[in-house]
């Protein structure tokens, strides 16, 4: 909590003293006339940042809907699954969960399902190989859930930690430029340097301004891909006991 509220204050002053430097030195303070102002490696860096931060915004937009999709066709799968479960339907089990195909649960679960029903027609008990078959396939369902998941999550966080530094480059360049103007101004005013340290500045605040809530929404997005995660091992493990009743039952 404390990070986000100090690169929140970081940012406010960031603004504040481009926009009092901008004003000091007569430059234009409006977002245009700063990018009319701005040199090439200014306006590259804010291109990039704009780019990285449209490229995050795709993806939280993306991994909030795929995941508020999976929480809901989950909380109706769930029950309707466990129903058919207990009256021994397979096949009525494995159908809902196709009609739940966004559900990280009805994923999982029709992996084991399957693998199971596949075994099943074998007369006699029920072999330790066709429970351990279904385990394998559980696993290996539960890994390409959480690969698909997570997918954007690492994009996410490299721009949350790239972002400040693609701003610091431009503020890099921009104190560069200032020295710049003190050298052709042959002067050491705010007038000669003001131009160099509001691009500076800008570059800062926008690397600020891009990363602060990738960081954030990683943390978020992480945190419910680990939920959904202990979501899954649950129901293969619940899955597995049911498999060993109905082995004991059959004996």
């Amino acid at each position: 909590m404390f990070a986000p509220h100090l690169a929140g204050v970081l940012l406010t002053h960031v603004s504040a003293a481009a926009t009092w430097i901008a004003q000091e030195g007569g430059m234009a303070t409006d977002p245009l006339g700063l990018w009319k102002q701005m040199g090439w490696v200014a306006r590259s860096v804010v291109i990039i940042l704009f780019v990285m931060s449209g490229w995050s915004i795709g993806v939280m937009i993306d991994r909030w809907m795929a995941y508020n999709a999976a929480r809901k066709q989950s909380r109706a799968f769930a029950p309707a699954v466990a129903g058919a479960l207990r009256d021994g339907r397979i096949d009525e089990a494995i159908k809902v969960a196709e009609r739940n195909k966004k559900s990280h649960l009805a994923k999982v679960v029709t992996a084991g399902l399957m693998e199971f029903k596949a075994h099943q027609d074998s007369p006699g008990e029920i072999p330790g190989e066709t429970i351990e078959a279904s385990k394998r396939a559980l696993e290996r369902t539960e890994a390409i859930v959480h690969a698909e998941l997570k997918r954007g999550l690492g994009g996410l966080a490299t721009i949350g930690s790239t972002a400040p530094f693609v701003g610091l480059f431009g503020t890099v360049m921009g104190i560069l430029n200032a020295f710049t103007g003190i050298s052709k101004e042959k002067a050491t005013g705010l007038a000669a340097v003001a131009g160099g340290i509001a691009e500076a500045l800008v570059t800062t605040a926008i690397g600020l301004l891009v990363a602060i809530p990738a960081v954030m929404m990683f943390n978020y997005l992480t945190g419910r891909v680990e939920a959904f995660d202990v979501e899954m091992d649950n129901s293969s493990s619940e899955l597995i006991d049911y498999f060993l009743k109905r082995r004991s039952i059959r004996r």
